[in-house]
C-alpha cells in the first residue's frame, strides 16, 4: 500500500472528503480588500470565530487602510498587517509591528488548511511562542506551489513526525491546486480568497529586496466589510 494511503488511514480513517468540502464552505462574512494593484475578496470561516471577529473588527475600524503587503516570498505567500508599515520609508525594517495582543490558535484540520488562496494568521516563531498564538493583526495569503507525488510524500513524513496527518482531500488539493502543506497544524487558517486570486498572483510577481519587501509599495488602500455572518459579533 502506498505510504500516503497508510498515513491517511492512520490519521483520518473516519474523515470523508464530502465532509471536508461542506465545512470549507461554512463561510459567511465577506471582506473586500482594495489595493493599488487590484481588488480581492476574502470569506471568513465561522469555524474560527476568534480570528473572524478580530479581522472584522480591524477592517471596520480602518486599521488596515494604508498598510503595506510588506513581505512577499515567491511561490510561498504575501503578508500584511504590520501597523508600522503605513507610510514607511524604504529603509524601515518591517514585520515586527503589532497591535498589542495575540489570539489563541484555532487549528481545524483536516477542514481548514493551507490551500492556495487561504487566509491565515501570522505569528512569532515557536522558540518565542511555543503555544503558537496568532498575531493580533498580521495575516498572510497563501500562494505556495503544486506538489508532485514524490515531494508530497516527503511532506507527509515530515508532518507525521509532528503528529500531523493529511486527508486524501488535502493531498489532492496540494497536488492539483497548490499550497503550503508544511504550515498545517502550526498556523491558523481562518478564511480564503473568493475573488481576486489573480491579484495575489500579481503581487507574487513583484520584485523584492533582500528582506522580501516589494521594491514598489503594494498598499492596502482600504478594507470594506461587505457582509457579516449571523454568528459574527
Amino acid at each position: 500500500m502506498p505510504i500516503r494511503k497508510i498515513l491517511c488511514l492512520l490519521f483520518f480513517a473516519v474523515m470523508l472528503s464530502s465532509g471536508v468540502e461542506a465545512k470549507k464552505k461554512d463561510k459567511r462574512s465577506i471582506v473586500r480588500i482594495e489595493t493599488n494593484v487590484g481588488v480581492m475578496r476574502v470569506a471568513l470561516f465561522d469555524d474560527t470565530p476568534l480570528h473572524r471577529d478580530n479581522f472584522l473588527k480591524l477592517a471596520e475600524s480602518k486599521f488596515y487602510d494604508g498598510l503595506l503587503f510588506h513581505r512577499v516570498i515567491k511561490d510561498f505567500m504575501i503578508q500584511a498587517g504590520d501597523p508600522t508599515s503605513r507610510n514607511a520609508g524604504k529603509d524601515v525594517k518591517l514585520g515586527e509591528g503589532n497591535n498589542g495582543y495575540v489570539i489563541y490558535p484555532e487549528f481545524d484540520l483536516p477542514y481548514l488548511y493551507h490551500w492556495r488562496g487561504a487566509l491565515a494568521a501570522a505569528r512569532e516563531p515557536d522558540e518565542v511562542n511555543p503555544d503558537q498564538y496568532s498575531s493580533g493583526c498580521q495575516f498572510y495569503i497563501v500562494w505556495g506551489k503544486k506538489y508532485r507525488p514524490a515531494a508530497m510524500d516527503k511532506v507527509l513524513f515530515q508532518l507525521a513526525e509532528k503528529g500531523i496527518g493529511l486527508s486524501q482531500q488535502m493531498i489532492d488539493d496540494y497536488e492539483m491546486r497548490g499550497g503550503t502543506p508544511h504550515l498545517d497544524g502550526s498556523y491558523t487558517v481562518f478564511g480564503e480568497i473568493v475573488e481576486g486570486l489573480e491579484i495575489v498572483e500579481k503581487i507574487q510577481g513583484v520584485q523584492t529586496d533582500d528582506r522580501d519587501r516589494p521594491l514598489e509599495d503594494v498598499v492596502i488602500t482600504r478594507m470594506v466589510v461587505e457582509k457579516k455572518s449571523k454568528n459574527s459579533r
